[in-house]
């Protein structure tokens, strides 16, 4: 390949070298206006899933909105959280006289603690009984706060009357005593139930209102993360276009001859870098077909800045191959003298109309 040189190698040194600092800035902001484009249409894609997408307004509204509906909604959890709390003591008092009731029963104490299946020879016992329970067990509970409801205690009040009636013979002494106390249990029971089935359903709404509120403020957040990466977008893609026009004014007219070299040099690209190339083009120029099977090139239209983008990409891109293309000869033991040559060997392309790659090309 010929060397793409200029008549003045030391301004064409100076050029390429801001070129390439500006291509870097370029295109590292490049990558940062498309990640902040796909964050943005993933926050509208949110909105148009659920039919409700906001009107636009300030950041600072969004954000206020945002930060309001957070400090109501954290205010709104602990003021139900204290009063389900609260209701929750009531029934808990209430309870428990029921549980006194019980406890102070003639016939409660052989299930005040737990049985001593040792000592009275009970080997079956855990074979029957598959959860032992007392009601000593269900009071040291109660006073260290173990139970998340009274249905909780219920429950296990319950299983001490019907683990004795399920282990022992309805003849028994034990059998009898705890029926006679399971049926006072759930007389009592039956009294209170409505005041906990209120509070259950109770609960149960305000946890769905709570789900509702973190999905209101999940839209307000993604309302509000919509709007600051639609203002930083917007500022991004400002600067990036402040930055082509310094660019361009660094850009110096590319003489006939360098013309002539990036048009040789494009028809020698890969078919990967030569689409890659042609996008360059298309980018500041939107008319530009780069997709086309067949494409005609001008290189006398493009603009000063698109020239020196090629200049700069089609540089890499035929170095990258150069070196491809030299390490192929040493894993084979081929000829290095006879490639090198080959890769030397300038091409007249520009005048004609056909290097086909997976696509056609000519240059004008």
């Amino acid at each position: 390949m010929e060397p793409m040189s200029s008549s003045n190698p030391d301004s064409r040194s100076v050029a390429a070298a801001e070129v390439e600092g500006f291509r870097d800035s370029v295109d590292e902001i490049s990558a940062k206006v498309n990640t902040l484009e796909k964050r943005v249409n993933e926050v509208e894609h949110y909105y148009l899933r659920k039919g409700s997408l906001q009107p636009t307004t300030s950041r600072e509204k969004d954000r206020d909105k945002h930060f309001n509906t957070i400090k109501k909604q954290q205010q709104d959890a602990a003021r139900r959280e204290a009063a389900a709390a609260k209701r929750m003591r009531d029934l808990l008092n209430k309870f428990s006289a029921i549980f006194k009731q019980i406890t102070q029963h003639k016939w409660s104490w052989p299930f005040m603690s737990p049985v001593d299946v040792e000592s009275l020879g009970l080997h079956d016992y855990y074979q029957v009984i598959e959860k032992p329970m007392d009601l000593g067990t269900v009071q040291s509970q109660m006073e260290t706060g173990g139970y998340k409801s009274v249905r909780e205690i219920y429950a296990d009040v319950r299983l001490v009357f019907k683990n004795a009636i399920k282990y022992n013979d309805d003849k028994d002494d034990v059998h009898v005593m705890a029926e006679t106390l399971l049926e006072k249990l759930e007389e009592k029971w039956l009294q209170l139930l409505p005041k906990v089935v209120e509070e259950e359903k109770r609960q149960a709404d305000e946890e769905t209102q709570a789900q509702v509120d973190m999905k209101h403020a999940e839209e307000v957040a993604y309302a509000s993360m919509a709007k600051d990466l639609s203002s930083e977008l917007f500022e991004i893609d400002k600067y990036l276009k402040d930055l082509k026009k310094v660019v361009v004014q660094k850009c110096r007219k590319m003489s006939f001859d360098d013309k002539r070299r990036l048009g040789t040099a494009l028809t020698q690209l890969s078919p990967e870098d030569l689409s890659k190339a042609l996008d360059i083009v298309a980018q500041d120029n939107p008319e530009f077909q780069a997709t086309a099977q067949e494409v005609d090139l001008d290189i006398d239209t493009q603009s000063d800045y698109t020239l020196w983008r090629l200049k700069v990409f089609v540089k890499d891109a035929l170095k990258v191959k150069a070196q491809a293309a030299a390490q192929i000869p040493e894993a084979m033991g081929g000829n290095k003298v006879a490639t090198s040559k080959r890769n030397r060997e300038p091409s007249d392309a520009v005048a004609k109309p056909a290097v086909k790659r997976t696509k056609k090309i000519s240059t004008m």
